[in-house]
């Protein structure tokens, strides 16, 4: 009987350690999972908003029923290289000059030079296998300031086609024609007949309280070199129109500082905004990161999985932008919402990193983080619940 009893303790001490042990770690159960197209690679070029922005359209044309294709990205920055030094140069050099960029920036190309798919352009003319811009981010800002400071006091006729002639050395000459499926296209035929989207109904959003709500601005970032204006919302109403999206089958480009302690995209794969105090952390097991240095305390909480977030306020988000503490670090595709174990939702973040950790190249950010990190976002204009709409006067 002793020993019957005794087999059942630890039968059951057997059973709550493995129901204890399989609690670690993070298991997110998709609600929902929109079409993309596959991960991509930006490798070493700072050009995530050009890749994520037409993953973003690639999914648009997947939503309307159109076929598949992959967008070249790199067409993408060199129209808009071409046209960010026009701009630096008329300002005399008093304009962030760089390969960052804005989704509004792939808008304006597609509306206005058009797009080509990426065996058309993929932008690698240097002798790399993938892309890495250090050499070229640093002749084309040379080239420019060179020519805003030549001692002749006018402009030449000649410095635009030289700088032309700079990125049609790395990057390859404009394709003025190509072929894609037997039919031969221009980019703006290209961008009428096969990718079929009107530029007109896609919106900018963000969420500060420095400009009037229901109104638009440019929000004040180094690359908004175009001076893009998104429609400012409060926050809660920016997190809805988010999560209507998606809801309603719209997937979204995301704008987001991602130079943050939980931003813990490779492992375990999330995005998460820890408390700001270990003694906040009930029930996180804190004790078994007591070793770790005092910045990773609450942040090692989080790769056991779960743990306490931060509660965002429109006042909290406001000051960290404003303190440089929300800056603008990156451009990624949401695509789907998930819950992981403890019913917490999430976005499904699709990155362009390759395929770089055990999710496939996605990533899961917690609301929290969406909500206190994000700067913009550009979706369908029929993705905002409909009173929202009214607000902001779209039709």
């Amino acid at each position: 009987m002793k020993k019957a009893i005794l087999l059942v303790i630890a039968s059951m001490f057997s059973i709550a350690f493995l129901s204890n042990a399989q609690d670690k770690g993070y298991r997110f159960t998709d609600v929902k999972r929109l079409p993309t197209t596959s991960v991509k690679d930006q490798a070493r070029a700072g050009t995530c908003w050009a890749w994520s922005g037409l993953s973003f359209f690639e999914s648009e044309m997947m939503r309307l029923g159109k076929d598949s294709v992959n967008l070249a990205a790199m067409y993408v920055v060199r129209q808009a290289y071409d046209d960010k030094v026009v701009k630096y140069v008329r300002l005399h050099g008093s304009l962030n000059f760089s390969v960052g960029g804005a989704f509004g920036d792939v808008i304006h190309v597609l509306r206005t030079y058009g797009i080509v798919p990426i065996e058309a352009y993929p932008g690698l003319n240097y002798g790399e296998p993938t892309h890495a811009f250090g050499e070229l981010d640093a002749v084309l800002k040379g080239y420019a300031d060179a020519v805003i400071k030549n001692e002749n006091k006018r402009l030449s006729t000649a410095w635009k086609t030289g700088f032309q002639g700079i990125l049609d050395a790395y990057l390859g000459a404009y394709p003025a024609n190509f072929t894609y499926k037997g039919k031969e296209y221009t980019p703006k035929t290209f961008a009428r007949e096969v990718v079929g989207l009107n530029m007109e109904d896609y919106v900018n959003l963000t969420s500060y309280t420095h400009h009037p709500f229901y109104t638009s601005f440019a929000i004040e970032v180094p690359d908004n070199w175009m001076w893009e204006t998104s429609y400012n919302l409060p926050i809660d109403e920016f997190m809805a129109v988010m999560e209507n999206a998606i809801d309603k089958g719209f997937t979204f480009a995301w704008g987001a500082d991602v130079s943050e302690q939980g931003f813990l995209s490779k492992e375990p794969g999330v995005a998460v905004l820890p408390v700001a105090d270990p003694k906040e952390m009930s029930g996180a097991e804190i004790a078994k990161w007591e070793n770790l240095p005092k910045n990773q305390l609450v942040v090692g909480a989080f790769k056991t999985g779960p743990a306490p977030e931060k509660e965002v306020t429109q006042e909290s988000r406001q000051a960290e932008f404003d303190n440089y503490q929300t800056t603008d670090d990156h451009g990624m595709h949401v695509i789907g919402k998930a819950t992981d174990q403890h019913g917490n939702p999430y976005f499904i973040v699709k990155n362009s990193w390759n395929r770089y950790n055990k999710f496939g190249g996605y990533f899961y950010a917690s609301y929290p983080f969406v909500k206190s990190k994000t700067l913009n976002i550009i979706v369908h204009k029929n993705a905002l619940p409909r009173e929202i709409q009214k607000k902001l006067g779209i039709k």
